[in-house]
């Protein structure tokens, strides 16, 4: 049975389930009644969606395929990797159903990945599980009609944290005989990029408070050698400081000559920044046009930096 096309979404619905969600002051989308609301709602006809896809042995070494019903253009779909938020310690791929089809519906090939959390693991531990799920894109991408060359990793808060750490810094990717070079992009939507010294308490095991090594901070990797930026902004984000963050490390990257686009946005939150990929939610600001444009703007990777895993 096919859902209901967003078209078909009563107003009232739609703007219930926003209300909803923009007063949940929580950090991550995962807890939320709304949410399930919203993915029941998402179409099944818009995409062919591959369940738990493992990119490495463990449990929570899985991705969700949401591949484009259209044909692929020359070279194949451009195609995004996604990290949820949740401070490191809760989260589940199939909570962002909304997101996989918001993007695959728009011709792009989303990868939707979970990686291990706190208390199985403390950073840096995550960052590897990220990297292996880039490198089975970066590898895998044709099998779903997307382009090698054309890999972007994406996140959203601890997820943007993710993104921002595989995209900076060459240690992760290198694990997997990888670089960031290989990178057409990066997006990060509300990520904490520069929080020493940890005041969330949920957080503070996650990185070994007091005793966060330095380089936890993807500030720190900032450098001419990034991949290109998007990053995202709410201006009313009372989890992770837009200034501090966002609008700091797109200064720093731009300083160094990295082509960003950075984005601010006054009507959503924490939380909403990623629910506005939703349906019901995309009158809230345009993220989710702004992302699908900086994905399919992304040029390919040229040769010289593609790097083949030894």
């Amino acid at each position: 049975m096919t859902s209901p096309s967003p078209a078909r979404w009563p107003r009232w619905r739609g703007l219930a389930l926003a209300a909803a969600l923009v007063a949940t002051a929580a950090f991550t989308l995962s807890a939320c009644s709304p949410l399930k609301a919203i993915n029941a709602l998402v179409p099944d006809d818009t995409h062919v969606f591959t369940p738990a896809v493992a990119y490495g042995a463990d449990a929570r070494q899985r991705l969700d395929v949401y591949q484009p019903t259209s044909a692929p253009p020359p070279g194949g779909h451009p195609v995004v990797v996604f990290f949820y938020g949740g401070s490191w310690n809760k989260g589940e791929r199939a909570d962002y159903r909304f997101l996989g089809e918001a993007l695959a519906a728009r011709g792009i090939v989303a990868m939707v990945a979970d990686y291990r959390l706190y208390p199985q693991v403390s950073y840096p531990d995550f960052l590897p599980d990220c990297a292996k799920a880039v490198a089975y894109a970066l590898k895998e991408a044709k099998r779903y009609g997307g382009n090698p060359a054309r890999v972007v990793v994406f996140g959203h808060s601890a997820g943007g944290y993710n993104a921002a750490m595989v995209a900076l810094d060459a240690r992760w990717l290198a694990g997997e005989g990888r670089s960031p070079s290989e990178l057409a992009g990066w997006v990060g939507l509300a990520g904490p990029y520069d929080f020493l010294p940890i005041e969330a308490p949920d957080v503070k095991p996650v990185f070994h408070h007091p005793n966060t090594p330095p380089e936890s901070q993807p500030l720190r990797h900032a450098s001419a050698l990034a991949p290109r930026t998007f990053i995202g902004v709410a201006n009313k984000d009372a989890q992770v400081d837009p200034d501090r963050n966002g609008a700091r490390l797109a200064q720093k990257l731009e300083a160094a000559g990295v082509p960003v686009t950075f984005r601010r946005y006054d009507r959503v939150n924490h939380v909403t920044i990623i629910g506005a990929f939703a349906g019901p939610l995309r009158r809230l600001a345009p993220v989710m046009d702004d992302v699908v444009e900086f994905v399919k703007g992304v040029p390919e990777v040229g040769p010289a930096r593609q790097v083949k895993p030894g």
